[in-house]
């Protein structure tokens, strides 16, 4: 299992070398409220060497798929072939209110998108007439098809996909090269897995080459307590977002058995009590999908998301610690986890 690394905009550059200096895999940048993830990635692209990129997710609904395309050509061309084009639909409630795009079939969405962007990036002249993209638009003739002349560094670029409920994950498994997972335990990844492996053999593929990257919220302390408490505002932005009904993170919490205290959280953060949202979610649930603990007690928990079916681990930095110290700090006790992980010690 190897590690990957969370950036947010603040002290990106610095971050992503940390990361590389430390032996991470590949730094993954976010999309939300902060930040977008392209931006973020230019820089980390231009701070390191050898280091993979990966956008953590780029929203399907903030680009044409044409723009997706040539945004992923050129960070790879940029860094030398090391990008890694993670896409999602993101929640229903951002795509509306963000986007002004429908969430209505989200699944034969992304696998038109997906089916555009690898023939772009594959170098052909791409016009299309799917259900939810017609390339060139409807009742034009004569338009220029999309098609990128940009340095191919390889063959091909990853396109790895977030994914939550079984069709997504079977869709994944079909479509992609990677799945992205937030906010989830090894119990969960061992769910997903078998439902990314029902759609590799749907599409005549095994699981080898298949990156199985969730990432973490991570917080390091000697006392398990004091790590959960530094997570809590970071759930309450992720269970907070939008509508609870259609709140994909909510969802989550419900099928894991915590619906009581994910109503209860959206129930105090609607009346402005965010530190009492916060104090509403039970240590067990967040312990379940986050790595806190001692250096010893993290190593324990990657050997068990590695037997789930983890290939790389994101890290997750940004919760618990607010200065560029305090992130590479963490940064660095989950490599020395990983290493005592993988002694068996």
């Amino acid at each position: 299992m190897r590690l990957g690394a969370n950036l947010i905009y603040q002290g990106a550059g610095e971050l992503a070398r940390a990361a590389e200096e430390l032996g991470y895999d590949v730094v993954l940048a976010p999309e939300g409220y902060r930040s977008d993830a392209v931006s973020v990635l230019g820089l980390a692209a231009g701070a390191t060497r050898h280091i993979g990129l990966a956008s953590g997710v780029m929203q399907i609904p903030a680009r044409p798929p044409g723009t997706a395309a040539l945004t992923a050509a050129t960070l790879d061309a940029l860094s030398g072939g090391r990008f890694r084009l993670g896409l999602g639909v993101s929640n229903p409630d951002v795509s509306h209110g963000w986007y002004g795009v429908r969430f209505d079939r989200p699944l034969a969405r992304t696998r038109e998108y997906v089916d555009i962007v690898r023939r772009a990036l594959a170098g052909e002249s791409v016009t299309y007439e799917g259900e939810h993209f017609r390339l060139p638009a409807p009742g034009t003739r004569g338009d220029a098809p999309l098609y990128l002349h940009t340095e191919r560094p390889r063959p091909a670029i990853p396109v790895y996909l977030a994914a939550v409920g079984p069709r997504a994950l079977r869709l994944a498994g079909e479509i992609a090269d990677g799945w992205i997972g937030v906010f989830t335990s090894p119990e969960d990844v061992a769910e997903a897995v078998a439902g990314i492996r029902a759609g590799r053999l749907r599409a005549g593929l095994g699981m080898a080459g298949f990156d199985v990257l969730p990432s973490l919220p991570t917080a390091v302390a000697d006392d398990v307590d004091s790590a959960v408490d530094a997570l809590r505002g970071q759930y309450v932005y992720l269970l907070g977002i939008g509508d609870p009904e259609r709140n994909f993170h909510c969802a989550m919490a419900r099928r894991m058995g915590y619906g009581r205290e994910a109503a209860l959280l959206r129930e105090r953060l609607d009346a402005g009590d965010r530190k009492g949202a916060g104090a509403a979610l039970p240590a067990t649930f967040i312990d379940r999908t986050a790595l806190v603990g001692p250096v010893p007690r993290l190593a324990d928990r990657m050997r068990a998301y590695a037997d789930a079916g983890v290939t790389t681990l994101g890290v997750m930095v940004s919760a618990a610690a607010t200065t560029l110290d305090g992130r590479t700090s963490i940064l660095r006790a989950a490599a020395e986890a990983l290493a005592l992980a993988d002694g068996g010690g």
